[in-house]
C-alpha cells in the first residue's frame, strides 16, 4: 500500500487559507520548505489539514529521528505534564534534568569525568560552550568554519558562514570570530585526495599564524559533518590534525553535533567515526524528539570552572523536553535506530548512485550513514551551482508528496534528514518520486 495519498491539489485549500492567515499575522522572516499546514504525524509520515498524506525526508529539521508522535515519548511526555510542567531549574531542581545530564555523560564519547548543562536549542548550546571555554582558558577568541551554521543569535550568528538568508542586514557581529576553510574536497580544484587533505591542513597550520596566534583562542567549533553547509564530511586526517593542534595550544574543542547527533550518521555521535574525544560536545535536534532541548556536555573541570549563577535560563531543561530525551534516548538504543540510520544510508546510496550513473547534474554523493546528500550541478566538468534546479525539485516533490529541503552555502544541495523509523518501502517510494521529478527537470 502506498504511503503517499493525495486528495487536494498540494498545497490544498484549507492549507492555502492558513497561509493566508499566516501571512496576515507573522513577519514574513520565517521560510517554509512546503506549502502545507500539518494536522498530525506518524513514524516518517504526515497529514495536513487537507487529509494529504506526504512523506516527511526533513524530519523536521533533523529533529525526528525517532519519528512523528512515538508512542514512548508521548507516554513520558504525558507523564510528566500530569506532575508539574516547569518550576525553573534555578528554584526548584527536578530529578528528570539530573537523570538526563547523567545519561549524556554516560552516552557521549569521551573516558573521564563529564558534566552536562541542558538548555534550549542549538544556537543556546553553541553560545554557552563558547562562553565555558572563555571563562576557563581567559582567552577570548573563537574559531568557526566556512560553510559552517551554528544558529541565529548574535554570537551563532556571527560563528555562521552564510551571509544569505542568516546574515545579511543584522550586523554589527560578535568580535573576536575567526574562520577557517572547511575541508571541502569537492570544491577544492584538487583531484587526489591525499593531496588535497596535505593542503587543506597546511592551509590551517598557517591560519595559526596569518589569522590569529593559537595562544589567544579559547575554543574552535566544528561540525564534522555540515548540516546547513551540505554535509559534506571532514576527512579523518584533517580532523586528527586540527584535535592535535588544539591540544598543543590549549584550545578547547568543541564538537557540534546538533545535526549529526543522536543515530543519524550511523553512530550515536559523529566523533565516534573518528575516534575523537571532544572537550565538549553541543547537541539539540533529536535529542528532544522535536521537544526544545539542547545541551553542552564535556570535560568536568571544563564545564566546573564557571562561577555560580553565570549558567542557566529559566526554561533550560524544562522537565517535559527532560522526559522526552530520556524516551528518545531508551528508543533509540534498545531499537538500535543508529544500526538502521546505516541500512537507510545504504538505500539511498544505492538508488541515487544509479540517478547519478544516468544524470550528470548529481555532482557529488556524500555523508555518513543516513546523513546523506547530493550536490546539484549545472555543469559536471565546471560544477556550477544548480541553484534553480534543486529549488524546482523541492517544489515538485513536494506537490508530489515528498518534503524535501535544500542545503549548501550556494542553495545546491539535497540534504536526507528522514526521521530512522522510516520503512524501505517508504523510502523507496520516495526515492521513485524525487527520481521521476528529476527526469521531467
Amino acid at each position: 500500500m502506498a504511503a503517499i495519498e493525495l486528495r487536494t491539489a498540494i498545497p490544498g485549500p484549507k492549507s492555502l487559507a492558513l497561509m493566508a492567515r499566516r501571512h496576515a499575522a507573522v513577519p514574513r522572516g520565517p521560510f517554509h520548505a512546503a506549502p502545507v499546514f500539518v494536522d498530525h504525524g506518524e513514524g516518517g509520515r504526515v497529514v495536513d489539514v487537507d487529509g494529504n498524506t506526504l512523506l516527511d525526508f526533513t524530519g523536521g529539521l533533523g529533529a525526528l529521528n525517532v519519528g512523528y508522535a512515538n508512542p514512548r515519548v508521548v507516554e513520558a511526555v504525558t507523564a510528566q505534564a500530569r506532575r508539574f510542567l516547569h518550576t525553573c531549574f534555578h528554584i526548584a531542581p527536578y530529578e528528570p534534568y539530573v537523570a538526563l545530564a547523567e545519561k549524556l555523560n554516560e552516552l557521549t564519547p569521551g573516558a573521564f569525568a563529564k558534566k552536562t548543562l541542558l538548555l534550549n536549542s542549538g544556537a543556546e548550546a553553541v553560545e554557552n560552550a563558547v562562553k565555558i571555554a572563555r571563562y576557563a582558558t581567559g582567552r577570548a577568541g573563537v574559531v568557526g568554519f566556512e560553510h559552517g551554521f551554528s544558529g541565529r543569535t548574535l554570537l551563532a550568528m556571527s560563528l555562521t558562514s552564510k551571509v544569505m538568508p542568516y546574515k545579511l542586514g543584522f550586523g554589527p557581529f560578535a568580535p573576536e570570530v575567526y574562520r577557517l576553510p572547511y575541508p571541502y574536497h569537492y570544491r577544492s580544484g584538487i583531484a587526489d585526495e591525499g593531496a588535497f587533505v596535505d593542503a587543506a591542513i597546511a592551509e590551517m597550520k598557517s591560519f595559526f599564524q596569518t589569522h590569529v596566534d593559537p595562544k589567544q583562542v579559547a575554543c574552535v567549533v566544528m561540525e564534522l559533518v555540515l548540516g546547513e553547509g551540505g554535509f559534506v564530511v571532514a576527512p579523518r586526517r584533517y580532523v586528527e590534525a586540527l584535535n592535535a593542534l588544539c591540544h598543543e595550544h590549549g584550545i578547547v574543542f568543541v564538537a557540534d553535533e546538533i545535526q549529526t547527533g543522536f543515530g543519524r550518521t550511523g553512530k550515536m555521535f559523529a566523533v565516534e567515526h573518528y575516534e575523537l574525544e571532544p572537550d565538549l560536545i553541543t547537541t539539540a535536534k533529536s535529542l528532544g524528539a522535536g521537544m526544545p532541548i539542547s545541551a553542552v556536555t564535556g570535560r568536568a573541570g571544563l564545564m566546573d570552572s564557571v562561577h555560580v549563577g553565570g549558567l542557566g535560563g529559566t526554561y533550560g531543561g524544562n522537565p517535559l523536553a527532560c522526559a522526552a530525551a530520556l524516551a528518545t534516548i531508551a528508543e533509540l538504543e534498545e531499537k538500535n535506530l543508529a544500526g538502521r540510520a546505516r541500512a537507510l544510508g545504504e538505500i539511498l546510496r544505492r538508488r541515487l548512485a544509479a540517478i547519478a550513473a544516468r544524470d550528470p547534474r548529481l555532482g557529488e554523493l556524500r555523508g555518513l550513514g543516513a546523513m546523506v546528500a547530493v550536490e546539484l550541478v549545472k555543469d559536471p566538468k565546471t560544477r556550477e551551482p544548480a541553484k534553480e534546479l534543486t529549488g524546482a525539485l523541492c517544489a515538485r516533490c513536494a506537490a508530489r508528496g515528498v518534503l524535501l529541503i535544500h542545503a549548501g552555502t550556494f542553495g545546491n544541495v539535497i540534504r536526507f534528514l528522514l526521521p530512522l523509523t522510516l520503512s524501505d518501502a517508504e523510502l523507496e517510494e520516495g526515492l521513485d518520486v524525487i527520481e521521476s521529478e528529476l527526469r521531467a527537470l
